[in-house]
């Protein structure tokens, strides 16, 4: 145990096999077998360690430590060991060129279909450590075939900031604990539900069992958003498809309706979390709009 003299912070040094076995992570077939993912980053790492039980190790860079001083004690109230580590060591954990001197081993934080839709589910809403009971589940957005982490990633952080009740990822899209998905949601992955290797029509068919209407996005669609009016105060299910084409047919048949988002100037399309986010601003607008 080594000890920092002007903040008096005392760490232990991993060893080589905890450091082998948080190294292995950054491969999806070893985060797969482990159960874990990296987590990188204060506010990433932050929302982690408020998620109870979720991380299990915490390594900071010796010049970071002083800074992060907060996530220390927090970690260590939490019971997490935190273990000090060099630049170089540090980096080995890491996918990015400049890391931020802080990641995190967490443990897988996916559920269930069943879990997500089931009526009298309770929510933890981390920031008032308080749970609310909804009786119903209002906004989800299923995403079928997204490969890019970066997009996966934003379409959490946007569900999660409009107050969406879960994300459903289809089983050829991207891998949730990606590094580079994990660092896009920038900690929302650790504040509503996510739901992976669900096939879409599964999804699609548990939605509307659960109540829930269904929308596609299709850039071709006859139905504009901002068509449909009152409909969009009714428990919706969005389903948004891949970067490059979008939705097949036999999705698109699936949907209730197929949307359009409007485009009022030159640009020839919208990015595909960009689209996803004024479709779920359009429906939590409307769906609070009519509660109140």
């Amino acid at each position: 145990m080594e000890t920092m003299t002007d903040d008096r912070i005392e760490f232990d040094e991993p060893s080589q096999a905890i450091l082998r076995d948080a190294r292995k992570l950054l491969r999806r077939k070893e985060r797969k077998a482990a159960g874990e993912f990296l987590v990188e980053g204060r506010q990433a790492v932050r929302e982690a360690l408020r998620a109870p039980g979720v991380v299990k190790w915490l390594f900071v860079q010796w010049s970071a430590a002083r800074d992060n001083k907060d996530l220390v004690d927090l970690a260590r109230a939490e019971g997490v060991p935190v273990y000090a580590v060099s630049e170089q060591n540090l980096g080995t954990l890491c996918d990015t060129v400049t890391p931020q001197g802080l990641v995190a081993v967490a443990r897988n934080v996916d559920v269930a279909l069943g879990e997500v839709l089931h009526p009298e589910r309770e929510r933890v809403v981390p920031d008032a450590e308080k749970k609310h009971r909804r009786r119903d589940v209002g906004l989800v957005v299923i995403c079928a075939q997204i490969r890019d982490p970066g997009n996966a990633g934003t379409v959490i952080r946007c569900a999660d900031a409009m107050g969406a009740d879960a994300v459903i990822l289809s089983s050829d899209s991207v891998d949730v604990y990606n590094p580079k998905t994990v660092r896009s949601t920038v900690g929302s992955l650790f504040h509503l539900p996510i739901v992976i290797d669900v096939e879409v029509d599964d999804a699609i068919a548990a939605c509307r069992e659960a109540g829930m209407q269904v929308f596609a996005t299709d850039a071709d669609a006859g139905t504009d958003l901002t068509d449909l009016d009152a409909e969009l105060e009714r428990p919706t299910a969005w389903v948004m498809g891949n970067e490059a084409w979008g939705l097949p047919l036999e999705h698109l048949t699936l949907a209730d309706k197929t949307v359009a988002v409007p485009i009022y100037g030159h640009a020839e399309s919208l990015n595909l979390a960009a689209a996803a986010a004024i479709c779920l601003y359009a429906s939590a607008s409307a769906q609070r709009a009519h509660e109140h």
